[in-house]
């Protein structure tokens, strides 16, 4: 190709020719006002649009990390299994048995009395209404205020039957409602178990190539660190619903097995569980007598002592190695958060938040 000659100017290339066909570009418009204003707004309006579906979802996404929780909780009694020459769908069908079992069990244990209680109490409610008249201080208010006459037309009227149908409609929604959750939960954790691997993987890879060995050993520590929580815990509430099933059939408390099964359950939730527990068998105990009800507020203040001093500290020292502090601070916080479902949530999560500050921050910073 013979070069230009002296003095005349170069070819321009094919894109500007083009351009001056269609007219001389204007000026750019990224620092115009309104292209900024109309921008921001956008980003704005988007983000406001996420927050909108993330609340609307936020229920589900709740049974989601529930559900990823007890598939990792429940992980390391599937790789016990795996230990032991057990092929992984079958130790995850064992373990999945094995807590559908559990609450089979409970509902087994605690509906059959809930509805006998239920029954005796519609029953003798004539009675309970033939006390109220013959009381003085009763009949003395219904003589100044006409009670029991207002209570009857209320009774009578179709006001009652409409709200105590609306009641039995909102109750069953509810019971629908929580069936529904438990199946979700269910159904999602064993997914979870069976995919668990390949979800570890594929989360190791969002990190660089030349961290990702250290994010993995991490991420399998918090792993084993959440395990070990639920599993402390677990045999802890075993521990309690065990020592209360033996104390309250020594005492003659009825329905001994399903009131140590609420025990069970209930000291699962941290801080407050181990109370709504130990309140509901002392306030079964005080039916049977003072006497009985008050051995069972005795009983369970001293053991409550006993596994906060001893058994839960024996328990969780190889699982979870969160300071007290951060255990209480991290249960409050969760459950202001969440609710139950945060103040399960707190505790390993503390857990995690800890090791990666331990692991990560403290060392960059000692290296600056």
């Amino acid at each position: 190709m013979e070069p230009a000659p002296a003095g005349s100017s170069p070819a321009r290339p094919a894109a500007i020719n083009a351009e001056a066909a269609f007219g001389r570009p204007g000026r750019s418009m990224s620092n115009n006002p309104f292209v900024f204003g109309f921008t921001a707004a956008l980003g704005v309006l988007t983000a406001w649009l996420l927050v909108q579906a993330v609340a609307s979802a936020g229920s589900m996404l709740i049974l989601i990390v529930v559900s990823l929780f007890l598939a990792i909780g429940l992980n390391p009694a599937v790789e016990a299994l795996q230990r032991r020459n057990v092929p992984r769908t079958v130790a995850i069908v064992i373990v999945f048995l094995g807590v559908i079992s559990v609450f089979v069990a409970f509902g087994l244990a605690v509906v059959p009395p809930l509805t006998a209680q239920f029954t005796q109490f519609v029953d003798q409610l004539p009675q309970y209404v033939a006390e109220l008249q013959h009381n003085p201080l009763v009949r003395d208010l219904d003589q100044r205020f006409q009670i029991l006459d207002k209570l009857q037309q209320y009774v009578t009227s179709g006001t009652f039957g409409t709200q105590m149908f609306g009641g039995v409609l909102g109750l069953g929604t509810v019971l629908i409602g929580a069936v529904f959750n438990a199946l979700t939960v269910l159904v999602l954790t064993l997914y979870f178990l069976g995919s668990l691997s390949s979800l570890k993987k594929m989360a190791y890879l969002l990190f660089p190539r030349s961290r990702r060995k250290r994010a993995g050993l991490l991420g399998d520590k918090i792993i084993e660190s959440i395990g070990g929580y639920v599993a402390g815990n677990l045999i802890i509430s075993l521990i309690a619903g065990v020592t209360t099933f033996f104390f309250l059939s020594i005492m003659e408390v009825p329905y001994a097995l399903a009131l140590s099964l609420i025990v069970a359950l209930t000291d699962l939730i941290p801080l407050v569980g181990a109370f709504i527990g130990a309140a509901v068998a002392s306030l079964v105990g005080f039916f049977v007598s003072p006497t009985v009800g008050i051995v069972c507020v005795v009983f369970f203040t001293v053991y409550q002592q006993i596994e906060n001093y001893w058994i839960a500290p024996a328990v969780m020292k190889s699982s979870v190695d969160v300071p007290p502090l951060a255990t209480i601070l991290g249960a409050l916080l969760g459950g202001a958060l969440l609710g139950v479902v945060g103040a399960l949530l707190g505790i390993p999560l503390v857990a995690a938040i800890l090791l990666i500050v331990r692991e990560v921050v403290l060392p960059r910073q000692e290296r600056a």
